[in-house]
């Protein structure tokens, strides 16, 4: 026969929790949402810049992921992932930016209403896509180059589009130990 476990994990009358009552040390709906942004950053491949985004519907479902990367087909062996040089010898006309991946991967055509939780405050480029998708909020963690002029760009469309911005505390983020 075997030995009953009699911890304080496994026996609920050692605890002050009868199990009449839920647990309160969850996380927030807000820091799952971009914990799960933060989780897909990790599957990039840029040596520099690992961003993530995760769209989620008014239904608290998420409905899109992605991370910056190139395109489907396109070899993350053959193309340049440096940041300097003629362009052409660079990442960028190449890399798909996360909330771009995180639209076109969408289990829906419909994201109206949706809220972007991303890692990196969006570009323009990303600005109209997400306008143009329908999504009403955009979360980010991080805004590193406020004074860009793409990014000035991007606040100007967002805000003029009626699309509501709000900063996530970098440290509401779970720590991820796999």
């Amino acid at each position: 026969m075997g030995e009953v476990c009699n911890t304080t994990c496994c026996n609920a009358s050692n605890t002050s929790n009868t199990g009449n009552t839920k647990r309160t040390d969850y996380i927030s709906w807000d820091e799952y949402f971009m914990s799960v942004a933060v989780l897909s950053s990790l599957r990039s491949k840029d040596p520099n810049t690992r961003v993530g985004a995760c769209i989620v519907n008014a239904d608290r479902k998420i409905v899109g992921t992605g991370y910056n990367g190139f395109p489907i087909g396109c070899s993350d062996d053959d193309l340049p992932w440096g940041r300097e040089g003629d362009h052409l010898d660079t990442k960028y006309p190449y890399v798909c930016h996360a909330e771009l991946n995180a639209i076109l991967n969408s289990i829906s055509r419909d994201l109206r209403g949706c809220t972007l939780y991303v890692v990196m405050f969006p570009c323009n480029e990303c600005a109209k896509a997400i306008i143009q998708s329908g999504i009403k909020e955009v979360v980010y963690m991080e805004n590193k180059y406020p004074e860009s002029d793409s990014v000035k760009a991007s606040l100007r469309m967002l805000t003029q589009a009626g699309v509501a911005i709000r900063h996530f505390a970098k440290d509401e983020v779970l720590e991820i130990h796999i």
